[in-house]
């Protein structure tokens, strides 16, 4: 089986970035939690305290004002176009995607584009509220054996060095910059 990263590596940009923005301009009321969303990401970007699972609950928290289903299916059907040509192109049966991103918004997509299997971060759609550790680094290769215990991976791809632990899993590796497939290093 083949394994990918999702954001910037099959997907063109960061999903959930993506999504909070597409959910904040349509759901004006959501604005009331980017005070809070902007004193996480100092708290945690700037002055290097706390846990990036405390930022993201607090980015997620806008979810709290959507119609989630519907707009997540909204978001896909404007966003779909960012899935990246070589994914299109190789996508096997057999695929994983595993991801920090919220298991709720990519599952639609990855169903849509056939793929079986998806790791990614637990969250609970309703409230922001993390319901597992956040899927990244090494917590991706606790995850996938968890889900597959011995499996071979054929090849990984990523466009972060921060997926080292499952590129060492990999028979073959991939570095993934914007359309560009390079050896990893």
């Amino acid at each position: 089986m083949n394994a990918y990263d999702f954001d910037k590596t099959i997907y063109k940009n960061d999903s959930s970035t993506d999504f909070l923005l597409f959910s904040l301009r349509r759901h004006p009321k959501a604005l009331s939690r980017v005070p809070s969303i902007f004193s996480g990401y100092v708290k945690f970007f700037i002055f290097k305290k706390g846990r990036k699972e405390d930022f993201k609950e607090k980015a997620f928290s806008i979810v709290k004002y959507c119609d989630i289903d519907k707009d997540i299916s909204d978001f896909w059907e404007k966003n779909e176009k960012k899935i990246k040509t070589y994914y299109l192109q190789q996508k096997k049966e057999d695929d994983v995607i595993i991801s920090a991103s919220p298991e709720f918004l990519l599952e639609p997509i990855c169903n849509k584009l056939g793929v079986k299997h998806l790791i990614a971060t637990k969250v609970d759609k309703h409230t922001g509220k993390f319901l597992s550790n956040n899927c990244w680094g090494k917590e991706k290769v606790v995850r996938f054996r968890q889900e597959f215990k011995a499996a071979q991976v054929r090849e990984f791809y990523s466009d972060s060095y921060s997926d080292t632990p499952m590129a060492e899993l990999a028979n073959k590796a991939v570095l993934v910059k914007g359309d560009k497939l390079l050896p990893w290093k």
